[in-house]
């Protein structure tokens, strides 16, 4: 960080090549996604969620994951790997490429659990217990093992997903091992109240050195009121995607994530530093038009231009 104090430091984890391509029409070239997540390493992005491990048979955008983690961790060493994984195998296969955090996806709603991961949620509680238990048992460093309740907020497929049930799942990962426990917003359901209440309630039974990111969608256009409300109860941390790419295939209806130059703009409006560069990463957005020229991108701070009003948070503590 820019010598800034610890708690006006955010970190932004940019979801584009993983979450952002797993929704896309089209198969972005292994190059592209490179030359892509070069100009964000580049504009200062510190986390970058490169891929999923999955059958490529079930999500042909990720049959390369293995050879984007490899080559990030070789050519970004800043840059911290992340890589999502829903079984041990693919937790295996993830952390043999380098990834440095594994998120392991458990759905609150069991109904997108069993349309997801093929299990119920009893199940995937399971399989990460296996995935903790492996971990622990590796020589040498471990890769971070992050449990991604997804579906917190709601479920398309299920409707209402009780705030009690959420809590509750969230204290049976910390107690499965989980390094840090994380909410999703997946259908992006979310509103400020459910966010104070829910990020509160969470972070009473996990802990605040345990609570991670906000992974946040912009269905109903609430993304970043959710993220003030957020920053209202101590989160440090979100998730997003440049463009505003993304949504899961296995939500109807689950349409992009927070846009990452959006959200930037905002945190650092509000004093936050976030280290990274706002133009940098509006420029960021041309690799990313190149390798898919049909995708639609989103963001409002793109559309306008960056106001001659802005100031980076550093600059306004200085």
């Amino acid at each position: 960080m820019r010598n800034m104090p610890e708690r006006l430091a955010v970190l932004v984890r940019e979801v584009g090549p993983r979450d952002g391509l797993q929704n896309s029409r089209a198969i972005m070239p292994t190059e592209a996604k490179l030359r892509w997540i070069a100009a964000m390493a580049e504009a200062g992005l510190r986390e970058i969620d490169v891929a999923s491990f999955v059958p490529s048979a079930a999500m042909p955008q990720m049959a390369d994951a293995a050879e984007l983690v490899r080559a990030v961790r070789q050519s970004h060493p800043s840059v911290h790997a992340v890589a999502l994984a829903p079984n041990l195998r693919g937790a295996q296969n993830a952390a043999a490429a380098g990834a440095q955090t594994l998120v392991i996806p458990v759905s609150a709603s069991e109904a997108h659990s069993r349309s997801n991961v093929r299990r119920s949620r009893a199940e995937q509680v399971e399989a990460f217990r296996g995935i903790t238990a492996w971990a622990r048992s590796l020589d040498g460093a471990a890769p971070r093992i992050e449990a991604g309740i997804s579906t917190a907020f709601g479920c398309s497929l299920q409707g209402v997903v009780p705030e009690d049930e959420v809590v509750a799942l969230a204290a049976e990962l910390a107690e499965a091992g989980a390094d840090v426990i994380a909410l999703a917003d997946t259908l992006g359901y979310a509103n400020p109240a459910k966010v104070r209440r829910l990020v509160r309630a969470v972070r009473g039974v996990v802990g605040a050195e345990r609570f991670g990111n906000l992974h946040l969608h912009d269905t109903m256009g609430t993304g970043l009121a959710n993220v003030l409300a957020a920053l209202e109860e101590g989160v440090r941390g979100f998730d997003a995607a440049l463009g505003g790419l993304g949504g899961c295939p296995f939500a109807p209806g689950s349409v992009g994530n927070i846009n990452t130059e959006d959200l930037v703009y905002l945190l650092e409006s509000e004093g936050f530093d976030t280290g990274i560069d706002l133009a940098a990463l509006i420029a960021a957005r041309e690799p990313l038009r190149a390798g898919l020229p049909d995708e639609p991108l989103s963001g409002r701070v793109a559309a306008a231009g960056i106001p001659r009003t802005f100031q980076p948070a550093h600059h306004a503590a200085a």
